[in-house]
Formats: C-alpha cells, structure tokens, sequence
C-alpha cells in the first residue's frame, strides 16, 4: 500500500523515524555517561540530542498520522498502526517531561528519575519500531505497488540501477 506522504517517490515517514530514535537513544546513552561520571559535558551532549530528537520525533509523527489515515479501516494494519502511533506518542511525552525537568538545570544535567524515564521511553521506542517493521514488513503498507526485484527507480526517468 502506497504511502500519501513522498520525495523523490519513496515513504518519508519511514526515512523520517530513524533520526529521532537514534538521537533518543544516543541522548540516553550520554546520560549514563554522565552519570557514571559526573562529567557535565556528556549531559549537555545528551540534553541536546534530546532536543533535536522531539523536534525530529514531531515531525516523523505528522507524517506518519497522514500516513495512518490512508490504512484501510478494519484491518489488522489498522490496529497495529494505531498501537505504533500510540506508543511513539508517549515515548515523546516521556522525552519532553525528561527535557522540561532539565532545560534549567546546570549542564542541563539530568538526575536518576529522569534517567529512568529515559530508558522506559527507549524501550517503548524499541517496541514500536518493531510494531512500524511489521506494517511494512509483514503487513506492506509504505510498499509500493508493484514492488519487486526487477522495478523499476522511483526517479522518472532515471536508468535501471
């Protein structure tokens, strides 16, 4: 099932999820070296990959609830959307209260609560990236149609790669 929102003829929801998630992940990882070592650079590193990462995440979101209105209604593709869309929706809730309780904070320095918010977010944005493989993977929406080994490129007019 063909995805409403494109570039250059492919899915930019798909192409959009990968920054915020790794930027999460990479924020959280610097928490931990900051708090393993006190060392306040490693928590401002963080403090900003979080910030770039909601920025990221918002937008990754509205293209992929343009995305979410295309799925037919009734579908299995349907239900597991609507739990993807879900759960991404509070691992960013999660980062912005982590971000909010640190934005005054020396070095933006985040404490063990907040560290803790951190990692249950990331684990539930392993969870729905699973949840978005198995929409395309299993479930083909964001698959062009007529996808295949031997399709031709997306770009009009460009040679067979």
């Amino acid at each position: 099932m063909k995805t409403r929102v494109r570039v250059l003829g492919h899915p930019l929801h798909q192409s959009l999820v990968v920054f915020p998630l790794g930027l999460f992940v990479t924020g959280t990882i610097f928490d931990l070296i900051h708090l393993a070592s006190d060392n306040g650079t490693f928590a401002e590193v963080g403090f900003w990959m979080i910030s770039a990462g909601i920025i990221g995440a918002v937008l990754a979101a509205l293209t992929g609830l343009a995305d979410f209105t295309s799925v037919p209604s009734g579908t299995r593709a349907k239900r597991v959307g609507r739990v993807h869309g879900a759960l991404n929706s509070v691992l960013l809730v999660l980062f912005a209260i982590s971000w909010l309780i640190r934005v005054n904070n020396t070095n933006h320095a985040p404490g063990a609560g907040t560290f803790t918010l951190e990692v249950i977010a990331v684990a539930i944005g392993g969870a729905s990236a699973w949840l978005g493989g198995e929409l395309v993977d299993r479930l083909g929406i964001g698959v062009q149609e007529g996808a295949n080994p031997d399709a031709p490129s997306s770009l009009a007019g460009a040679s067979r790669m």
